[in-house]
């Protein structure tokens, strides 16, 4: 099946759904995203996905996007779509044309939003953490930008190592986040994930979590990732996963009694309100 793809306002098909080549998303990965999951059609928490795609945009420096054509478009998307128990919505937002170097171009953006299928994530995850820290103190942080080769990359280490997801220290030695997901451990019975001062991306999913499974905010070093009694990722595809191992050593249980509470009361309230 042909699914079209909204580029600026019209429905296109994938074939004629181009950018120019000097896109500054491309060119210099001068643009914002979402992923929005969607639960057959129907997408969650999309106002608080293009809350964050404003304010990403705004920390950038970007225009402000068009946030009701930008939800227009994701529906039109969906309604296109088969309705697949779980798929995946991404919404893009660029600087639009610009120049072979750093300077912004003075076309305008331009904003693309594409559905595909999304394949369940395993049960649990076993994750790696890698050598590079997150700057919790640059340009970026806290911005979901496209420029991902640092966590292509991140990635790639991990898979290599026999890890589903790589996790990133920060400069002063704290845990930080994923590629793409939040870390939650528990410790002495506390739920616990890092502040946004860490350099974090403030997930939608781990918002969420921390609304309604009252957990806590607090910087700990890395080392407390391996001395954890439970520890699970959250981002908008995986909801809870479970940590299984850290690079290698297993935590002593996944999920254990405080993640899967955390699980049921996701997956009730998730299902209970689309748009919390």
């Amino acid at each position: 099946m042909v699914l079209p793809i909204w580029v600026n306002g019209e429905l296109r098909d994938p074939d004629t759904a181009v950018v120019s080549v000097f896109d500054h998303g491309l060119m210099v990965g001068d643009g914002v995203f979402e992923t929005v999951k969607a639960v057959h059609g129907q997408p969650f928490a999309l106002t608080r996905h293009l809350d964050r795609l404003a304010l990403s945009a705004k920390r950038m420096g970007l225009p402000e996007p068009d946030l009701g054509a930008i939800a227009d478009g994701v529906r039109q998307c969906l309604e296109r779509a088969p309705k697949w128990p779980l798929a995946r919505v991404r919404i893009t937002y660029t600087s639009g044309p610009g120049p072979l170097g750093s300077d912004r171009g003075t076309a305008g953006p331009n904003t693309i939003v594409i559905v595909g299928e999304q394949k369940p994530f395993p049960p649990t995850v076993d994750v790696t953490v890698v050598p590079w820290p997150r700057n919790e103190r640059g340009a970026l942080a806290g911005v979901k930008s496209t420029s991902y080769g640092e966590n292509a990359k991140a990635l790639a280490y991990a898979k290599e190592r026999g890890g589903g997801e790589a996790i990133f220290a920060n400069l002063a030695g704290n845990l930080c986040e994923g590629t793409g997901s939040n870390v939650f451990l528990v410790h002495k019975g506390r739920l616990i994930t890092p502040t946004l001062a860490s350099g974090c991306l403030a997930g939608v999913t781990r918002a969420l979590t921390l609304e309604w499974c009252g957990a806590e905010e607090m910087d700990v070093p890395i080392s407390a990732l391996y001395e954890a009694e439970e520890a699970f990722l959250t981002s908008t595809t995986r909801d809870i996963q479970p940590i299984r191992m850290v690079d290698g050593k297993p935590l002593p249980s996944a999920p254990g009694p405080v993640t899967k509470e955390a699980m049921k009361i996701f997956a009730e309230r998730s299902a209970a309100d689309s748009d919390p």
